[in-house]
Order: structure tokens, then C-alpha cells, then sequence
């Protein structure tokens, strides 16, 4: 995990309002949980997060799309490991008060300068963003992840991963979560593999050709 004050005093807001809202879910029902979802954080979790920082600390990608920025959990972490790569987060919410907590939160941690957002329609915000697209975080409402996949993938660069989330949890997802990585799998140059981490994730990679073979 990529370090400083100001990020080590946003992850602990962060986790506070996790504990504030893992005891206020366990009094709900789980359709009363469902259906005031938005309330909540749902973050992909510090393992994935931190996951994804090892990723791009690796590959050093200049373009990093986030798909859904929610909270802002994740956003920190890409941020993060955007800076000390040079790269930069274009990161995607289509609820204005979500955007707004997170851009609190990216100001508090001292990321803004890697940050672009996007508030709107992601399918259709999609077609202005700027590639090749190195890396992405795929965590927004899970019927949306096939065309958002379709809108990305020409913009994809040769050797770019995608991160997708809630794979295996919650169980309601996971007939839309099978969809999506059928369409991945599609693909003839996208190699992929689902990895039981947190909720579940699927990191896919747009496989380059030297020489016409695949490296």
C-alpha cells in the first residue's frame, strides 16, 4: 500500500464509516440492505485496492478509467499509485452527492492533480474518453458492465487489463457477473482468469501480438 499523512487520514474516515456501516447493515433485512444500498460505501476492500496498486505500480499505465467512483474508496488507491507512475485516474459516478463525497476525500488525501471525473451516464461518457486506455476498475451497476465493456474495448491499449468486481458476491449479481465475462471471454485476444478475492474479481488482459503471435 503507497503511503503518506494525508492518504493514511482518508483510508481511517473510510474505515470508520465502514464499521459506522457494517453495524447499521446488521440491523437491516437483507432486502432492506438491497434497496438502500446507495447509502453504503461497498467498497472493493483494502486486499483487491491494494491488489490493483501492486498492478499498476507494474505496468505503469499512463490512462486509468475507474466505472463507478461511488465513495471514493478505490479512487484514493488508483490515485495513489497513478502519481508515483506518472499515470492518470478518469473515474466515472452518475450520483452527484457519490462524486462529491469522493472529491472531499481526493482533495484530503493531496491526489487531485491525477484525478479527471466524470459524473453522468458512463455508457455514453465512454465514447469521449481519451486511450489507449491502460487500466480498469469495473465496479458500477453490474448490468452496465457488458456495454461498458463493448464502449472500452476499442479504446483498450495491447497489454490492458481490466478489473472487474463482484464476481462471485453478492449472490444476486452473479447471473449478471457470468454475462460479462462471457463477453471478455469472447473476444479472441482478451485472456482472462476470476480470482476468489474479495467479492470476487475478474482480470482480463488485452493480449498484444508480436510477430503474429500472441506474447
Amino acid at each position: 500500500m503507497i503511503h503518506s499523512a494525508a492518504i493514511d487520514q482518508v483510508l481511517l474516515t473510510y474505515k470508520a464509516r465502514m464499521e459506522e456501516e457494517r453495524i447499521k447493515a446488521s440491523n437491516l433485512s437483507g432486502a432492506e440492505a438491497f434497496a438502500r444500498r446507495d447509502e453504503f460505501l461497498l467498497s472493493v476492500g483494502e486486499d483487491v485496492a491494494t491488489l490493483m496498486q501492486s498492478f499498476i505500480i507494474g505496468l505503469r499505465p499512463k490512462i486509468i478509467v475507474e466505472l463507478g467512483t461511488s465513495y471514493g474508496y478505490s479512487t484514493v488507491f488508483l490515485a495513489a499509485a497513478a502519481r508515483q507512475v506518472g499515470g492518470k485516474v478518469f473515474t466515472y459516478e452518475i450520483a452527484p452527492a457519490k462524486q462529491a463525497y469522493a472529491r472531499a476525500q481526493i482533495a484530503a488525501a493531496e491526489l487531485s492533480d491525477v484525478v479527471e471525473w466524470r459524473l453522468g451516464d458512463a455508457v455514453g461518457l465512454l465514447a469521449d474518453q481519451i486511450g489507449p486506455v491502460d487500466f480498469v476498475l469495473m465496479d458500477l451497476w453490474k448490468e452496465l458492465y457488458v456495454p461498458c465493456f463493448d464502449a472500452l474495448y476499442p479504446k483498450l491499449a495491447a497489454n490492458g487489463v481490466i478489473v472487474a468486481d463482484n464476481m462471485l458476491f453478492p449472490e444476486i449479481y452473479r447471473d449478471a457477473a457470468a454475462v460479462y465475462r462471457a463477453a471478455v471471454r469472447f473476444k479472441k485476444d482478451m485472456q482472462a482468469v476470476l480470482l476468489p478475492m474479495g467479492q470476487g474479481i475478474d482480470v482480463s488482459c488485452r493480449v498484444a501480438e508480436v510477430g503474429g503471435s500472441r506474447t
